[in-house]
């Protein structure tokens, strides 16, 4: 149990880094998503207004702070996801859902963060080698943007993470990974309803349409 406590701890730390503003700060743009119609410290805001390093190494910071706490979490409890005890599969979920709250509602910077979607991609890498689940939350969300394209992407983002969640109980996705992934997708859609930004209306369409 300390173990588990120690990861929670340390995944909810890790998570409340927000890179963007890292390396905003690094390369001279303080307040680079400040501007934006999101407002958002991520990823995408820091490749736009920052540039390509600033970008990138957000990137990585995101996935690893993600990914390092699950990865060793399992490595430590020496965890088979598909022979685990009840007991342990609520505390796998706690620490894989642990760093995309911290990103959320960091410690740091008074509770403002992200939204997550890297450092969601980050913790279901870290279950390496289990790669199902990262996967199918990768190409739900490719679905999403170049298939079904449904715009903007505040509507995207709610709607990946509640069609991944639900593809989840049907494909049979170890137990601990599904009601993690639920309590990450809870928190998203709580950050993406207490976001400032317009809602603008939502737009859905075929690849193919005009």
């Amino acid at each position: 149990m300390r173990t588990t406590v120690f990861f929670l701890i340390l995944g909810y730390l890790s998570g409340s880094i927000l890179f963007a503003n890292v390396f905003g700060t690094l390369f001279g743009k303080r307040d680079l998503y400040k501007n934006s119609p999101d407002q958002n410290p991520g990823t995408a805001n820091a490749y736009q207004y920052g540039g390509f390093w600033c970008g990138t190494l957000t990137l990585v910071g995101d996935l690893l702070k993600g990914f390092l706490p699950v990865f060793f979490y399992l490595q430590a409890m020496h965890i088979r996801l598909q022979t685990m005890p009840v007991r342990e599969e609520w505390e796998l979920s706690l620490v894989l859902a642990a760093p995309v709250i911290g990103h959320i509602f960091p410690v740091f910077y008074r509770f403002r963060g992200g939204k997550g979607i890297a450092t969601t991609f980050g913790c279901l890498l870290g279950l390496f080698p289990y790669g199902l689940p990262v996967v199918l939350f990768a190409a739900v969300f490719i679905f999403l943007s170049v298939g079904l394209r449904i715009t903007p992407h505040y509507y995207r983002t709610i709607a990946a993470y509640l069609i991944t969640a639900a593809v989840m109980v049907l494909t049979g996705i170890a137990p601990a990974v599904r009601i993690g992934f639920f309590v990450i997708a809870g928190v998203v859609c709580l950050r993406m309803y207490l976001s400032k930004e317009e809602k603008e209306r939502i737009g859905v369409r075929l690849l193919w349409m005009r």
